[in-house]
């Protein structure tokens, strides 16, 4: 048991470095990542529990990526499962951005770096969208998860309302939605 749960501490560092290593962009950029290695790869979690922790990493202060990272290890290998998964996905940019600071400034200017940087703007943006179509094909698609959609980009993109608030008021009317259709079921 120790030594399975060792091997799992060890797969759990390793796999999170690996998806910090190879992801730009934040957190939304590694969510198809993280599907890959911990769902398809590993089987660690369910399809629907990867959903269910990116809405909690997603709710909760935090980049989501580390967030997650966390409730993955937590899940997988408890307290130090979490501390190893963190530790991985967070050293990667840690160490990558300390390198880049001490360099940045000497060749910020060049052509080449610029056109680098529109690149890799152009890659993530691709990344979050494979994210947001993997997370659609697993939501809930009935009539109120599309106005709760709706109404949360409505507020986000065009009202510029925090997130935090749209984020407590999406899950204030998915529960009384939920309610209503158990009362109703129960009739």
């Amino acid at each position: 048991m120790i030594r399975q749960n060792r091997k799992t501490i060890m797969l759990l560092f390793f796999s999170f470095i690996k998806i910090g290593i190879f992801t730009f962009g934040g957190g939304y950029a590694m969510i198809p990542l993280i599907e890959k290695e911990v769902v398809e790869k590993r089987k660690w979690i369910t399809n629907k529990e990867i959903l269910d922790i990116i809405v909690i990493a997603e709710s909760t202060p935090g980049p989501i990526a580390v967030n997650a990272a966390t409730f993955i290890g937590y899940k997988t290998a408890g307290f130090p499962g979490a501390l190893v998964a963190t530790i991985g996905v967070v050293l990667p940019s840690f160490l990558i951005i300390a390198t880049i600071s001490l360099v940045l400034r000497q060749f910020e200017n060049m052509k080449a770096v610029k056109f680098a940087f529109e690149g890799i703007r152009a890659g993530v943006l691709a990344l979050i969208i494979k994210a947001l179509v993997s997370m659609y094909k697993q939501c809930p698609r009935n009539k109120i998860s599309y106005i709760i959609a709706a109404f949360a980009l409505i507020c986000v993109t065009f009202l510029e309302i925090n997130v935090l608030i749209i984020i407590i008021i999406c899950a204030i009317i998915g529960l009384a939605y939920s309610i209503m259709a158990e009362r109703k079921e129960k009739n």
